[in-house]
């Protein structure tokens, strides 16, 4: 069983269902609300640990309720948190997720302590001993040394830079990732850092309903997606990532990569919350196998 370290973000999520996004000086009404454990990385983790991938996460919370909320339910869904540090008297960060009825997100939050990990912090042995790294939105520094620890030790990265690419200079982890992983509105970001890519790096982009693309230097793979009716695509993202790193990691098959990949972000869009527990039985039947 392949080995995954994801590194980023571990938050506690609230979601709102609203009738629609507020507009300035307007009023939506919330519908309900949910809660539960947030945050790319561990995302990521446990959408992998439910297809099978031994996951582990590097990450930090506090130690408030909030944050033994967290782990436990990390610790429920078989995740490896060894390396999720609890910070003493601090917050864990806690993001605030609005969804309209028609799948629109809008996100509201306080960082906590989600980047308390620093450069210095980091366990080399950790990363050393995982067949593959999957870094998401972090401290620019971090990630960087996280992906250095990893390509001195052939551990292959992805990275999955997020909302925040346009305003954090991540050149250094572009230089060292073998993935790249953005939705559409983050690609001209990407595109601008070309010359930082890796010459046999793989840029993943995730098109939502409108399907997937893979481009290396040399070809492009689409897939077009499936058509749902989106209940919530807070997390679809990183559903998508899990799907198709599970089948990366197996035999690199860009097809059928993007393939799982879009079935994982269709389930995720069909349920409220930013974190999916996938199988590949649900898999299956959205591929119809």
């Amino acid at each position: 069983m392949a080995r995954v370290l994801t590194a980023g973000h571990v938050n506690w999520d609230v979601t709102l269902a609203l009738d629609r996004l507020p507009r300035p000086d307007g009023e939506s009404l919330v519908k309900n609300q949910y809660r539960s454990g947030g945050g790319s990385a561990a995302n990521v983790a446990v959408a992998l640990a439910g297809l099978d991938v031994d996951a582990g996460l590097i990450g930090s919370v506090g130690d408030d309720e909030n944050g033994r909320l967290v782990r436990r339910e990390l610790d429920a869904a078989g995740i490896d948190v060894g390396g999720l540090a609890t910070v003493a008297d601090a917050a864990t960060s806690v993001k605030y997720l609005l969804i309209a009825d028609d799948g629109e997100v809008a996100v509201l939050g306080n960082d906590g302590v989600n980047e308390a990990i620093g450069p210095d912090d980091v366990d080399p042995e950790c990363v050393r001993r995982a067949d593959h790294l999957h870094l998401t939105s972090q401290r620019p520094e971090t990630a960087a040394r996280l992906a250095e620890i990893a390509v001195d030790a052939d551990v292959p990265v992805s990275f999955d830079p997020g909302r925040r690419l346009p305003d954090r200079d991540f050149s250094r982890t572009f230089e060292l990732a073998d993935l790249v992983f953005c939705n559409d509105r983050e690609a001209s970001a990407v595109a601008e850092l070309e010359d930082s890519l890796a010459a046999d790096c793989t840029v993943v982009v995730k098109r939502g309903a409108d399907g997937a693309a893979a481009l290396d230097a040399e070809k492009t793979w689409r897939h077009a997606g499936f058509g749902v009716d989106p209940v919530d695509t807070s997390g679809a993202g990183d559903a998508f990532a899990a799907g198709f790193l599970a089948v990366w990691l197996d035999d690199a098959d860009h097809e059928r990569a993007l393939a799982v990949g879009n079935a994982c972000g269709a389930l995720a869009a069909e349920r409220t919350g930013a974190r999916t527990a996938l199988s590949w039985a649900e898999i299956e039947t959205v591929l119809g196998e």
